[in-house]
C-alpha cells in the first residue's frame, strides 16, 4: 500500500474527511517517519535491553494499609452542602427520557 493509501485509509477509519492537499501533505508525513524508522533499523541491537520508559520510574505510591479515618462530622465539616450525613451535590447528569 502506498503512503498516499494508508492516509485516505486511516482517515475514513477515523471519520476524517481530507482534503487532497491534506492527503498528500500528511502522505509527505508518512514518508519522512518511515524513512527515519528505516535509517533506525540500520542500528545494531544486538544485546541491548528494551526500555519501557525513557527515564527509570520509581513505584511512588505508598503501601495501602488501613489508618485513622475521619468521623462523618470532620468529613462534612467544611462542606458547602451537606444532607442526611452525605455530601449535596449539583445534578450533573440528565435524564436520558
Amino acid at each position: 500500500m502506498k503512503p498516499q493509501l494508508d492516509v485516505a485509509y486511516i482517515a475514513e477509519l477515523s471519520k476524517l474527511e481530507l482534503s487532497p492537499e491534506e492527503t498528500e501533505r500528511f502522505s509527505r508525513d508518512l514518508n519522512q517517519i518511515l524513512e527515519h524508522v528505516r535509517k533506525l533499523d540500520a542500528w545494531d541491537t544486538e544485546g541491548v535491553e528494551p526500555m519501557y520508559h525513557p527515564l527509570p520510574a520509581f513505584d511512588a505510591l505508598r503501601a495501602d494499609v488501613p489508618g485513622e479515618s475521619l468521623s462523618n462530622a470532620a468529613a462534612l465539616a467544611n462542606a458547602p452542602a451537606a444532607q442526611e450525613g452525605q455530601f449535596r451535590v449539583p445534578k450533573v447528569v440528565e435524564s436520558a427520557h
